[in-house]
Parts: structure tokens; sequence; C-alpha cells
């Protein structure tokens, strides 16, 4: 079980440049890429999208990529050419105008004199890439196991909490079948003014019974608690599927309730659904 919030951070240096690498995680329903890279490390877009895939399904995640370069290998090359005809230019100018022979700033002004060459080999950079990103990302994907594994004893302890009062409304469910017969008995006999046990009663008594028994909804919450143990053991991302099985968890405690007029099953039912919403406010934030 993976978080999805996490966090991971490398430098890689060289004699001529430095590349950071930071990688920060957020909660998120898909698995949303954004970049912030240098220029010169553009190139690298669909490597970093690559190696994150291999760490990450879900979760927004934000992927800074710098470079620093220590020793320049731009060289300035000068146009004579065209410093000679600005120069011609210029002094005749001066000549006509009667005014200062022109300064070096009037030349350096004029693009196209002087320009810089540099290298533009961004594959220079790929070492330096590759490597801050497998630490970056190694801390990063360690960051969202250890979080991960966190929720998942809370998870163990919410469901087991679940399992226990599921346990107790189980073992309780009798007295409701026998609530409803004795409230059915004492109307009957109250509106008859005899004792309960004609064939036509015993027959709406079961009709009735059948309506508001719990057992099927105690029966499929048990297969629920099941598979949501499955779900919380298993190393694949599961976040999706444990928030559709909430879904139904706390459609069975509805039911339940609006069955139940007993207190005390009443009691356990919200204790229940506290823990199901526990549930679902812990699994946003995993894969």
């Amino acid at each position: 079980m993976r978080s999805m919030t996490g966090y991971g951070h490398s430098t890689y240096r060289s004699d001529d440049f430095v590349i950071e690498c930071v990688i920060k995680s957020y909660n998120n329903r898909y698995l949303d890429i954004v970049h912030n890279m240098s220029q010169a490390l553009q190139e690298y877009e669909a490597l970093v999208d690559e190696r994150i895939k291999e760490k990450a399904r879900r979760g927004r995640v934000e992927v800074s990529l710098k470079l620093h370069v220590l020793k320049s290998k731009v060289e300035l090359t000068v146009d004579e050419g065209l410093a000679s005809a600005y120069r011609e230019a210029f002094h005749r100018l001066s000549d006509i105008a009667d005014t200062p022979s022109p300064l070096l700033s009037d030349f350096t002004s004029i693009e196209g004199i002087i320009t810089p060459v540099g290298s533009d080999d961004s594959s220079q950079y790929r070492e330096g890439v590759e490597a801050v990103l497998d630490e970056a990302l190694a801390a990063f994907a360690e960051g969202r196991d250890r979080e991960g594994e966190g929720t998942r004893k809370d998870l163990e302890r919410l469901g087991e909490q679940f399992a226990s009062s599921l346990d107790r409304i189980k073992a309780r469910s009798g007295e409701l079948e026998a609530h409803y017969r004795k409230l059915l008995e004492e109307k009957y006999e109250d509106l008859t003014g005899r004792k309960a046990g004609e064939t036509d009663f015993i027959s709406e008594l079961g009709a009735i019974l059948v309506r508001y028994s719990i057992n099927e909804e105690v029966s499929r919450l048990g297969v629920h608690i099941e598979e949501y143990r499955k779900l919380i053991s298993s190393d694949e991302p599961v976040g999706k599927k444990l928030d559709f099985l909430c879904q139904e968890m706390q459609r069975e405690c509805n039911t339940i309730a609006s069955k139940s007029q007993l207190v005390e099953i009443n009691l356990l039912v919200v204790s229940m659904k506290d823990d199901v919403e526990n549930i679902r406010e812990q699994i946003r934030n995993i894969e």
C-alpha cells in the first residue's frame, strides 16, 4: 500500500554543471505530472514521465529539474566585416555632422557584431539527469511506502472495529426478530381481543419479519469485511476499489439502521458508520 503524498530530492555535480531534482506529490484522482524544467533539460521530459510512472499510479506529481552551469563553454565571435562596415559609416557620419568619433559601446549595441557561440548538445546532461532521477525517485518511493504502511495499520484497526461491531449486531439480530414478534402479538391482541396464534396472523408475522430482518445485510457486510481485509493486504493500488467497497458498506449500515428499533443495534450502527467515514478519509491518500 502506497501513500499518494511523497517527497524526494537529489543533486548531481560535475566539474561543469550541477543538476538538482525535486519530486513532490499530492492527492489526486488520477496521475497528473507537472514539470518545471530548465530549458536545456526539456528534451528529457518523456524520460522523466516514464520513470515516474514506474513508481506512481495516482497523484499529482510535481517535478523540478534544474540545471546550474558552473563553467560556460560559450565563445564570442566578432563579425569583423560587419564591424568594419559600421566603423566606416560612423566615421562618415562623424565628418558630416562634425561630431566625436564613435565609442566601443556604439558597436557592442549593434546586433550581429558580437555573437555568442556555445555547445547546445544536451546529451552531455543525460547521465546527470538519470542519476538525480533515480536517487530522487528512490527517496520519493520510500517515503510513499513508509506513509502507506502507516495508513495500512490504521485501516486494519478501523476494519477490526467495524467487524467487532458487526459481530455484536449479528449476535443480537435474534433479539430484533423477537422484538417485532412481541410487538405484533401485542398489537394483534389489542385489536382483536384474541391471543395471537391463528394461521393468518402467523402468515402476516412471517412476511413482516422477512421485511424487517437484517440477516441479509449482516451477511453481505461479512463478505465486504473479508474483501476489505484482502484489499488492504494487497501491494497493488487499491484506493479506488476500497472507496467503492466503503460505499457498499455504508449502504448496508443505513439499511440496518432503517430496519432496527433496538437502541443497542442502532448505537452499534452509528459506530460502524463512523468507522467507514474514517476509512474513507484515510483511503483518500492512498493509490
